[in-house]
């Protein structure tokens, strides 16, 4: 396209302006001597009929001397640019304007034809070779008695009529210049609103297909253009931070999986030779064990969160009370939370609140969520958990007050494998997957969940369902 489009666009321009030029050359120099033509030939027979009624009739019926006629005709030759004759229906000429009375040397047009104008009152030609050039010549019968007498017929010269029109055309090629110069603006506009930012994109989907998908660049315009410059480079950008992501990801996983790895391996290979007692073999084989549970755990989440993006996920929804399901997921966390004198409050819509989802899912949020609040909260602290019905939606609340989470760090939170600074330190088992899996659980059911938190304060999460009709059994 960047090689041929703007040549095409000029070559049609070029051909626009020689067909213009062919135009005026060809149909309009014939339409403009047409014209002309017939104009003069109105006018000269408005003079020629003007005579015949007049002075030729007068002169007929000899009432007027040829004398006179004569002055008349030499006067209107002048005026009019064109020779004057009265002529007898047989050919001879009576009278001249530019040759003078001569009554004894008669001059007679041969085969002088009347009708030669066949049904019009003008003909071109030499006049029956009276003339070396062409004229346009005009009949007006002169009558008397209901006879015609003779005619009136004037001659001007088509050379004359040519020279008009070629003034005209020459004013008509002028305007075609200068229309074809001010068409040059179009050019402009288009080379600098339409093919200049096509070259743009054209390099930039260039750049794309090599794999160089961080290369930027910038359209300024509004038209359909701009926005087509600027949906490409977002998607290059949403394809690159893909990329990004998935290289973070592999690398996340890798070290992820390797840690543990690295510490089975060494435990073993220390019980192997010897490095590690006997006696000792129980509290490393402990640790041994948590590492691999900690890769079964990372193995699983991985699939789940495979299988949300790839696949979708099947939901089993049914009607069943929130508040119950936060209970029992709740007491589950007895031991932990008595450990580190954490309390759990629990402040809930009734005793029953029944929305429609998939329970299991939902249990499946609910468990990460609390179990992010009680890693991440301070001993002796309280977590909240809170549920409130409105506009059709039960929004759920998992409030702690704990480390909080800094505020740039808010929207990566919900990345695969993320952990922040804060964490790190005390969630040593934790995958990085837990809230990856819980934000696509809420997605799946056409929800959202979302999060404030302060730093050094505490966070809090809330996500909402639907609340569900009144009707089948509760949970």
């Amino acid at each position: 396209m960047k090689k041929t489009l703007y040549l095409k666009f000029i070559l049609a321009y070029i051909i626009f302006g020689f067909f213009g030029f062919m135009v005026v050359a060809t149909f309009v120099s014939s339409m403009t001597m047409e014209h002309l033509k017939r104009e003069k030939a109105d006018a000269l027979y408005k003079e020629a009929t003007l005579i015949a009624n007049t002075y030729a009739s007068d002169l007929y019926n000899n009432e007027t001397t040829l004398e006179s006629v004569k002055n008349q005709l030499d006067a209107l030759d002048t005026y009019l640019s064109a020779t004057l004759w009265i002529i007898n229906p047989s050919g001879r000429l009576v009278l001249c304007s530019n040759e003078p009375i001569n009554v004894e040397n008669e001059i007679v047009i041969d085969n002088f034809d009347p009708t030669i104008t066949e049904g019009s009152y003008y003909t071109v030609g030499n006049f029956f070779d009276t003339f070396t050039e062409e004229q346009l010549s005009v009949f007006a019968p002169i009558t008397s008695d209901f006879k015609v007498r003779g005619y009136v017929v004037i001659h001007y010269p088509m050379s004359n009529l040519t020279a008009s029109c070629n003034s005209l055309l020459n004013i008509s090629y002028i305007m075609l210049v200068i229309l074809f110069l001010l068409s040059l603006i179009i050019l402009i506009f288009f080379t600098e609103l339409v093919y200049l930012p096509l070259r743009k994109i054209t390099q930039a989907t260039e750049q794309y297909a090599s794999g160089n998908m961080h290369y930027e660049f910038q359209i300024d315009s509004e038209d359909e253009i701009g926005y087509l410059g600027a949906t490409i480079s977002y998607m290059a950008g949403e394809i690159a931070r893909s990329e990004d992501d998935q290289k973070k990801f592999v690398a996340n996983v890798s070290h992820d999986f390797r840690s543990p790895l690295t510490s089975i391996k060494g435990y073993l290979e220390a019980m192997l030779d010897g490095t590690i007692p006997p006696e000792l073999y129980e509290k490393y084989l402990n640790i041994v064990l948590n590492e691999t549970e900690r890769l079964h755990k990372l193995t699983n989440s991985l699939l789940t969160l495979n299988n949300l993006n790839t696949k979708g996920m099947l939901l089993d929804i049914s009607r069943f009370n929130i508040n119950a399901v936060i209970r029992n997921t709740a007491a589950s966390f007895e031991g932990t939370c008595r450990q580190k004198m954490i309390a759990i409050e629990l402040i809930l819509t009734g005793d029953e609140l029944y929305v429609k989802a998939d329970v299991g899912k939902i249990q499946q949020v609910l468990y990460n969520l609390l179990d992010n609040a009680i890693k991440f909260s301070h001993e002796d602290s309280i977590i909240r958990i809170e549920t409130t019905e409105k506009h059709n939606k039960v929004f759920v609340s998992v409030k702690d007050s704990g480390i909080g989470i800094p505020k740039d760090e808010l929207k990566q939170i919900w990345e695969r494998f993320y952990k922040s600074d804060l964490s790190r330190g005390r969630d040593k088992k934790g995958t990085g997957l837990g809230l990856s899996i819980t934000r696509e659980i809420i997605r799946s059911h056409g929800e959202n969940i979302n999060v404030i938190s302060t730093e050094g304060v505490g966070s809090e999460f809330i996500f909402s369902l639907p609340v569900a009709a009144d009707e089948e059994d509760e949970y």
